[in-house]
């Protein structure tokens, strides 16, 4: 068990540091290359995942137990605000928008092999799209359906699914093409988030560690009731395990630094939860591989 969950967890580590060593001595800016990344990479790796993944009334299961992983933590926050007196605006995200594309996508791909690359790119669009409606009317007073409806990873997902519930299917050199392009989005996602730890400081190490425990606690209660009130099959089970044990989507901190709704605590819950998941990830992988 211990060598496989290295072998799994090696790759994704390995490029991370990678990235972490480049963000380190090259300093580059990632920005543009995110922006490529999250605008054309990512919506053709989604593209492409959707327009040919099986569509049956057996994925409903998948996607309520998505939303539910999503949706639950953000209620839980309620109580957990007022009796620890914290901003809800400022923890209620982190809890509820994990890192489904720079981690989980590669994580979930080099666990279960590329049966699980489809079921993996649903639940990032429907945490994105969550993330970009629910999300920011939690920190905004705008139209977040609007912002949705303009997201590139939106509009290819709505295109891919289009395509494979009309039953017209995917011309095989677009879809050589769209699976190539993204393809690479992988990697980026992981050099990218490696050179995010170059920013990590230790005065944000308390707010790092409070997130991580409530992260963990909001997770384990959503991936509960998930297990006890939805039938899933042992793949789906054991990625909606993975999946509700995240660490906080970078994107958390964009948002926050865009609305103004405490960034530098937002910055230190994203930045250390995901650096503490060297040691909480292979944690969880054991116990959701035991599951299968």
């Amino acid at each position: 068990m211990f060598a496989q969950v290295v072998g799994i967890l090696f790759p994704v580590f390995a490029i991370t540091l990678v990235g972490f060593f480049i963000g380190r001595w090259l300093k580059p800016d990632f920005k543009p290359i995110n922006r490529i990344n999250m605008d054309v990479l990512v919506p053709a790796l989604v593209f492409s995942s959707l327009a040919v993944m099986p569509m049956e009334m057996g994925q409903l299961p998948l996607i309520t137990a998505s939303v539910v992983a999503v949706l639950l933590p953000g209620l839980l926050m309620i109580p957990i605000c007022k009796i620890l007196k914290l901003n809800f605006k400022v923890w209620a995200p982190s809890n509820m928008f994990r890192n489904s594309g720079n981690l989980a996508i590669p994580l979930f791909t080099y666990t279960f092999g590329n049966t699980a690359l489809a079921p993996a790119v649903l639940l990032f669009v429907i945490s994105s799209c969550a993330h970009l409606s629910i999300g920011v009317a939690l920190l905004s007073d705008g139209n977040p359906i609007k912002k949705m409806l303009t997201m590139p990873v939106f509009l290819a997902a709505l295109l891919g699914l289009l395509l494979n519930l009309s039953g017209i299917g995917i011309w095989k050199p677009l879809y050589d093409a769209t699976h190539l392009l993204g393809g690479a989005s992988i990697p980026i996602m992981l050099l990218s988030l490696g050179s995010q730890m170059c920013n990590i400081r230790l005065s944000g190490l308390k707010v790092g560690i409070m997130c991580t425990i409530l992260s963990f606690v909001t997770g384990a209660i959503a991936f509960i009731a998930i297990y006890l009130f939805i039938p899933l099959p042992t793949l789906h089970l054991q990625m909606l395990l993975l999946f509700t044990m995240l660490p906080p989507a970078v994107m958390n901190y964009m948002l926050a630094e865009r609305f103004d709704i405490g960034p530098e605590k937002v910055a230190s819950m994203v930045l250390f939860s995901n650096f503490f998941s060297i040691i909480t990830l292979p944690i969880v992988l054991v116990i959701a591989l035991s599951l299968g």
